[in-house]
Parts: structure tokens; sequence; C-alpha cells
């Protein structure tokens, strides 16, 4: 519909273009699988950085659609999200929703190891993680979730391969799908690269440790179960546990943890690397 004002000047029946603009309105999401697109409610600093990618989709008039599981973990499941402004098809983007369980209803039992060294800004959040409140283990829900939304910030602004932060909003972090031919990318280890692309992937995923080094970090986990290869490119996921290498007191061994996971499985499928030589190129770029 058009909502017009005219003219002020008295006797005329003119519109001034000024006033005049287009206006649709569109009914509430009645699915229990939709909701109103969350970008606007939550507060700037909880999106993404800029400059922002053309796929973004930021219309106060989108709709997030639920399209089902992509993956479950051990502390979080990834769902399958469209957010789409209706009748509009160039305002629509697929993207991966992260959703962190509550420590009830988590199996990663080892988190305390990751997370030494980082602060708790509010005495009563460190005093409810030490006791394991109900308010406890929400608090601890939220900081994996912000540990890696604050990751994916900082190494997508640093240039390291990772997903787009879109926005996080709770314990749920929404973030660019990695496609290949309009499906999920799949994870490295499930590929068989040609010698010349698998020496190409070597040289992007230590060319990435070398970026994350320079920042003092460590992924903390990385193997091929959490690189995933998208074509002839390789992208990084899964940063909740990313780990300083210099506060954390077990840092460097997490740092050379990294380099024997990745060095195996090129070693395995016939490429010559070393992690000894990885670990000692990331050691000179932290220092």
């Amino acid at each position: 519909m058009s909502f017009d004002v005219s003219s002020s000047e008295p006797g005329s029946d003119t519109l001034d273009p000024f006033f005049v603009f287009d206006f649709q309105a569109y009914d509430d999401p009645r699915d229990s699988d939709q909701r109103w697109s969350t970008w606007l409610s939550i507060e700037p600093l909880c999106r993404g950085p800029e400059p922002r990618p053309d796929w973004l989709v930021t219309s106060q008039a989108a709709v997030d659609t639920e399209l089902g599981v992509l993956k479950t973990g051990k502390e979080a499941d990834v769902f399958l999200l469209e957010r789409a402004v209706p009748d509009d098809p160039a305002q629509s983007v697929v993207m991966a929703a992260k959703r962190y369980r509550d420590e009830d209803h988590r199996s990663f039992h080892r988190s305390s190891v990751y997370t030494e060294g980082r602060r708790t800004r509010r005495s009563r959040d460190a005093r409810a993680l030490a006791k394991k409140t109900a308010h406890g283990r929400a608090v601890a829900a939220g900081q994996w979730a912000w540990a890696e939304w604050e990751a994916l910030k900082r190494f997508w602004v640093a240039g390291v391969p990772v997903p787009y932060p879109v926005q996080i909003d709770g314990t749920e972090i929404l973030m660019e799908l990695v496609q290949v031919d309009g499906e999920a990318a799949p994870r490295l280890a499930q590929t068989r690269p040609s010698r010349d692309l698998l020496a190409s992937y070597y040289d992007q995923i230590r060319d990435a440790m070398v970026e994350l080094a320079r920042h003092g970090v460590a992924h903390g986990d990385l193997s091929p179960y959490n690189i995933l290869a998208a074509g002839e490119r390789l992208v990084i996921i899964d940063l909740p546990q990313a780990v300083d290498i210099v506060a954390n007191p077990t840092g460097m061994d997490f740092l050379m943890r990294d380099c024997r996971n990745v060095c195996g499985w090129f070693t395995a499928r016939g490429l010559e690397v070393d992690e000894n030589d990885l670990f000692a190129e990331l050691l000179s770029s932290a220092f």
C-alpha cells in the first residue's frame, strides 16, 4: 500500500513526493519454527564486524525460519536458519545457527583446562561458576558462546579463514554457512584431495595457524574434523576453546597438539610435513 501526505498549501490537491512512500504490512509469523529477525533487537556490539558481506540480510521485515539440524556436538548443536524478507528473493540467506547447551546437557568435561587464564568480570558470576549453581551453569554456557563470538570477530578481521560472524544473541551465534555447490561444505577429514590440492590445503592451514600464533593464540582443538573444505579453500570452525598460549599454563601443549593433529593427517595422505618444524615456525611467529 502507499501512504501519502497531501501538500500543506491551502486548497492544493498536489502531493509532495517527499511525503510519499510505499508501506507493506506483514502478518506475524505463525509457524513454531519461525520468528522475526533478531538483527535489530540485539545490541550493536553483538553484530558482526564491518565491512559486512553483501549477502547479509539486515531488513526489519526479515523472518528467521528453522530448516533443521546441521550438526550435533559435545557442547553445542548447529542448525540451519534462513533469514529472508517475504516476497523479496534478493534478500534471503541461509546461515548456521550455533546454540550452546547449559552444563546439564553437555558432554564436554575438559572445559576448565581451556579456560585457565580467562577472567570473569563479575564476582557473583565467578562464585556461581565455582559452586556450579543454576546461575553458574547459565553463565558457563554464555561464556563459551561469547568466547567463540569474540574469537570469530577477531580472526575474521585479522584475515584468518573463519566463517563470518553475523550476530550473537545469548547462547546463539549466527554465522556464515560455508558451502560448496549449494551444500554445506564437508569436513577436511571427509575429503580425498589430489596431490596438488593436498599441498595447497597444507599451505593454507599453516598460514592460518601462523596468523593465530601472531595473535598469541592456539586453536586448542584443531583437527581435520573442524576444518571445512570449501572447494579449494579451507575454513576453520569451532573456536570456543581458543587458548592464549602465554596466559594459559598448558597453552604450549595445546599448540603442539594442534601441530600433531594437522601434520598427522597430511602425513597419512603422503605429504611430507613435520609437526616439530611447524611448531617451531608457530613459536617464532608468536614471539
